[in-house]
């Protein structure tokens, strides 16, 4: 996987066809997506519950790009390995979620995946300024986790800074939350690379008529341009 700072589309399959998960997969892709999001929820850490790692399994076959594997939850570091061996690229993990994250970030780059670790909107951008060496990607969170469809925090501030602290390092930023042609211009601006958009991708569209998911794309796309 060859590293660069191109913006890249991750639509979340939270806002996808539950009961169609390997088609809405290919037709997303096949309509633009850079990179395929998937939110893992607890009801621990968040107060939803999502998906585990069969399911990941079992979606692997379907995505041709990236598996960009979001944990929101604690304890992370008993489910890693089930996580890397169901095939995910990168695997995510919150920085509020346990006391020891470098060890967590560790065991991930052991486990054969690239590492990233999350911030949620109120943790200030200085949680992971000593993790730097040890992540391949930070997640800002510009919506507090654990549901889809929300509206924006705006954290383009933190992304400035956070920018500036990664300096040439091979680091994407990625944002999650509230990702829509209005937004996500202002966090590209930023220095973000990396933009996870659900319900903007997925609205208006379906398997059957995939069509305004590449609209969706494409208008997200043009708005950082």
């Amino acid at each position: 996987m060859i590293f660069d700072r191109l913006v890249k589309i991750a639509p979340s399959i939270l806002a996808a066809d539950f009961a169609n998960f390997g088609a809405e997969i290919e037709a997303v892709e096949a309509q633009g997506a850079d990179w395929i999001h998937v939110d893992v929820m607890d009801g621990h850490f968040v107060p939803n519950i999502s998906f585990g790692p069969t399911t990941c399994a079992a979606i692997r076959p379907h995505i041709k790009t990236v598996m960009d594997v979001h944990l929101m939850i604690a304890p992370v570091d008993p489910y890693i390995e089930a996580f890397a061996e169901a095939g995910a690229d990168f695997i995510t993990a919150h920085v509020e979620a346990g006391p020891h994250i470098h060890r967590t970030l560790q065991a991930i780059r052991g486990a054969g995946a690239k590492a990233g670790v999350a911030l949620n909107p109120g943790t200030p951008v200085s949680a992971v300024e000593e993790l730097l060496d040890s992540v391949d990607l930070v997640c800002v969170m510009t919506v507090n986790p654990g549901f889809g469809g929300q509206s924006f925090i705006d954290m383009t501030s933190k992304v400035r800074a956070l920018r500036q602290m990664i300096g040439d390092r091979e680091i994407h930023i990625e944002i999650d939350g509230g990702v829509t042609p209005t937004t996500a211009p202002l966090v590209v601006q930023a220095g973000a690379d990396v933009l996870v958009a659900g319900s903007a991708v997925f609205k208006g569209g379906s398997v059957k008529d995939p069509a305004p998911y590449g609209e969706n794309i494409r208008a997200i796309r043009a708005a950082c341009a």
